[in-house]
């Protein structure tokens, strides 16, 4: 159960149900089990949602992958390939390789690596999967893993580019309010891994993907920067992510350089759909937003709660989509639409946040810091914003608890939403109120979770 207590969502006796529908939406997309509900062994046959691999047919079988949830994942997958497994490289963010996982095989390195912003260990990570799988054959098989977060944690600058140049890009993008769409386009463009990077280095093995999903829509391209599926985006796109954004004067030399080469046609562009290196590909979604949301409104409906999911595709700026959240959840307060009390509204997807303070905080911090004034006074009434992964943005706070007295609270402590705000520092405005949510990291990640109660 999530750590969450009645005393401190000050709505007792619900707090122990609050608790309890959180807790389902993680469990439901807890790694480990997300992979044995898709792939399964009988014998020599592996089987991938109804796609049987003959394992007597491979004469090698690699696991390569990389994501928050890797190391659950890479656990069942290993469980299930037993002694067949040749060898494996997977990268996992700094301090979730861990989590009470039983031994992995010795031929299988689970390595860390920086996120949000990539660092040397992930390109260390990268160069050994590159090294793993340079010489595949047509009798190989190469199982891929891959969850949110794999797009920093999997780095392998292309040519002319430097470690240096992609983490100065990242923290820029990552600052400026772009989509993670966005962001992903630039990084399959100057990266060799993402965008199809992984399907081509491992070609012409057969290649079985299993991914978790942090993007709204589930757009396999997106997720972790594609590197298994085709990429539809060129470095048109790419260039025009930029100048979007007035970054083309502020980005790395070397990064307008490639993209200057790679618009004139003087370098090829990624793999696209229909090219023969996806002919032996398999891509399986295997949890989602959707899927954590709905076993959260299933759990509110057994908790009492008049339960409804109004969206997984909740995006735009944090703050803003924080208003639209508080608005609704005055509504329920005050006249029991768009369900009676106790109701429980249910909203998944991922905002941005355009920093243009010095503050400290995440995009579910900000989304709850913004409620604040809008749910000051409502009786019953209560946000919960939740990042699946328990880690919000840079912070060791997965989201934050707004209710009707929050304005008074923070007021008696001399705390003002407006300056906090402004600063995007939300963390220190909820942690001396004792309302941010610490989870630890939860081994998933299946983007964010917004939940209004009321009562």
């Amino acid at each position: 159960m999530l750590p969450i207590t009645a005393h401190t969502l000050r709505f007792a006796p619900w707090g122990e149900s609050v608790c309890r529908v959180l807790a389902a939406a993680i469990q439901a997309v807890e790694p480990g089990a997300a992979v044995k509900r898709h792939l399964e062994r009988s014998g020599s046959q592996l089987i991938l949602d109804g796609r049987s691999y003959d394992l007597e047919h491979f004469s090698r079988i690699f696991l390569v992958g990389a994501g928050k949830a890797g190391a659950p994942m890479t656990q069942a997958a290993a469980s299930l390939l037993g002694d067949r497994l040749t060898g494996g490289v997977v990268v996992v963010k700094e301090g979730y390789a861990g989590g009470g996982l039983t031994a992995l095989p010795p031929s299988v390195l689970l390595l860390e690596g920086g996120h949000p912003l990539p660092d040397e260990r992930g390109v260390q990570a990268a160069a050994r999967i590159f090294a793993l799988l340079a010489d595949t054959h047509p009798d190989d098989l190469v199982i891929c893993l891959i969850s949110g977060g794999g797009s920093a944690l999997l780095v392998s600058p292309a040519s002319g580019l430097s470690l240096t140049d992609l983490m100065q890009l990242t923290s820029t993008l990552l600052a400026c309010g772009a989509s993670i769409n966005e962001i992903n386009t630039l990084r399959k463009h100057l990266e060799q891994l993402k965008g199809g990077g992984v399907a081509r280095l491992a070609a012409p093995a057969h290649l079985a993907t299993l991914i978790l999903s942090d993007v709204i829509g589930d757009p396999l391209d997106v997720i972790a920067s594609g590197p298994t599926v085709p990429d539809p985006t060129t470095f048109e796109d790419a260039w025009q992510v930029l100048g979007r954004y007035s970054l083309l004067e502020k980005a790395p030399p070397a990064v307008v350089q490639r993209l200057e080469n790679g618009r004139s046609g003087a370098l090829p562009e990624t793999p696209k759909p229909g090219d023969p290196i996806f002919e032996h590909v398999q891509n399986v979604v295997i949890g989602s937003n959707l899927l954590a949301a709905q076993a959260a409104l299933q759990q509110a409906t057994l908790e009492g709660f008049h339960s409804q999911l109004l969206t997984t595709s909740l995006q735009g700026e944090a703050r803003q989509a924080g208003r639209l959240l508080a608005a609704i959840a005055r509504q329920a307060a005050e006249t029991g639409q768009p369900l009676p009390h106790p109701a429980c509204l249910i909203a998944g997807g991922e905002t941005t946040v355009t920093v243009t303070g010095g503050g400290l905080g995440g995009r579910n911090q900000e989304l709850a810091l913004s409620a604040v004034q809008d749910l000051a006074g409502l009786p019953g009434v209560a946000l919960v914003t939740l990042a699946t992964d328990g880690g919000d943005g840079p912070t060791d706070a997965a989201g934050a608890i707004v209710t009707g007295d929050t304005l008074q609270q923070a007021r008696q402590a001399g705390l003002s939403p407006d300056l906090f705000l402004a600063n995007n520092d939300a963390y220190h405005f909820f942690e001396p109120l004792g309302d941010l949510i610490k989870t630890g990291p939860t081994q998933t990640n299946v983007n964010d979770l917004a939940f209004i109660f009321t009562f």
